[in-house]
């Protein structure tokens, strides 16, 4: 188990992980951090019990757009499947009408 030190507007968190997510761990304190200096520059200083609160919104709310964009993907994602199933059958469709033209030329 691997302890990672993350800072986020200037105060140090010691986080325990596993030691496979330790880059990861690091990475994600950045993006908090990130988050945290953007609202303080928008707000002005604010407590750290509040500014976490508003960094976990701000995260949740970019999280639940994340999957409604992942929602339409899949909606489209089923629509382009309908349509190659759509195809496919016209093409079946059309192979049966030339099978049949083909044995007509050949009988004649």
């Amino acid at each position: 188990m691997a302890v990672v030190n993350i800072t986020i507007n200037g105060r140090v968190y010691d986080i325990a992980c596993d030691d496979s997510q330790v880059t990861r761990v690091q990475a994600l304190g950045r993006e908090v951090d990130a988050h945290a200096q953007h609202l303080l520059s928008t707000v002005g200083n604010v407590s750290d019990a509040r500014l976490l609160v508003m960094v976990g919104l701000l995260l949740a709310d970019e999280l639940s757009e994340a999957r409604e964009q992942l929602g339409r993907l899949g909606d489209d994602v089923k629509c382009a499947a309908d349509g190659d199933a759509q195809l496919a059958k016209l093409i079946e469709s059309l192979a049966l009408r030339i099978e049949a033209i083909a044995t007509r030329l050949e009988r004649a």
